[in-house]
């Protein structure tokens, strides 16, 4: 554990991303105290300034504070990444696990599901999924999942057919250990290096396509999101440039971060790449 902080500190990229990631998941954990009002709520006049009447970022065209929207829109940004990627690496990893630990007829029916679902664009398929069942939090949660896991089953598929040769594979085979007993305890633990630093990227992934959908109307309409403020102020870019501005300012540095990181993470729990 200390090595690998030693490692992961000596990359100041990867510093710098997650100070920015402490910075931005703070903010949302403090939420609640540092605007307890709804970011619904009006506050004061419609196209205030910045830094006047005690806004920070100031208001936008219904009165509503832009600091507030921003700081709450960041429990729904992180929730939505977090919770989506979480449920595309169970869908994956089981996918790839059993696909490239089978492999025949089995593994070959599963691959073609997975290229099936990658056969259309990630983005369209998100939108028909919310299109077709109503947005809301959950169907973006779980339409952003649906349209993810393709990408980490192909890389747990591809891990699983080069470990399952290695000689500690088939040493433990030799001992009479079945066959979920050399995947769970030798093959996925070997595994999960690249996997974590896929699903960490998919976090940035999945707040930038819940971002797009809330531009296009397609968000959850109770709750406040950066997508969704981003979108409602695009057409008073001259008049208020404040009110895109500041959320799309979050949203840059939030992926920023995340990717940072991924990026210092994949550096250092990649055997392959050779450490400084």
């Amino acid at each position: 554990m200390k090595e690998f902080v030693r490692a992961f500190m000596r990359r100041p990229s990867g510093v710098l991303g997650l100070v920015i990631l402490l910075f931005v998941v703070s903010s949302a954990l403090l939420a609640s105290v540092l605007y307890p009002e709804s970011p619904w709520e009006t506050v004061a006049t419609p196209f205030t300034p910045p830094g006047q009447d005690g806004l920070l970022l100031g208001s936008d065209s219904l009165g509503r504070d832009v600091a507030a929207g921003i700081v709450h829109g960041t429990r729904v940004s992180l929730m939505i990444g977090v919770a989506s990627t979480c449920v595309a690496l169970l869908i994956g990893v089981l996918i790839g696990a059993v696909a490239g630990y089978r492999g025949g007829r089995i593994g070959s029916v599963l691959m073609g599901v997975t290229e099936l679902f990658q056969s259309v664009p990630a983005f369209v398929l998100a939108i028909l999924f919310v299109a077709v069942l109503t947005p809301s939090i959950w169907t973006i949660t779980l339409a952003i999942a649906l349209v993810s896991w393709p990408q980490v089953a192909r890389l747990t598929r591809g891990e699983f057919l080069s470990l399952k040769e290695r000689e500690f594979v088939h040493a433990a085979r030799c001992q009479g250990e079945s066959g979920v007993a050399l995947v769970v305890r030798h093959i996925l633990p070997n595994a999960m290096s690249p996997i974590v630093v896929a699903g960490s990227l998919s976090i940035a992934t999945a707040i930038l396509i819940e971002s797009a959908l809330s531009f296009m109307g397609l968000g959850d309409p109770n709750l406040m999101s950066w997508g969704y403020m981003v979108g409602a102020a695009r057409t008073m870019i001259r008049q208020a440039w404040w009110m895109s501005f500041f959320p799309g300012i979050a949203i840059l540095l939030t992926v920023l971060a995340i990717n940072l990181v991924g990026e210092s993470l994949n550096d250092v729990l990649n055997p392959r790449v050779v450490r400084e």
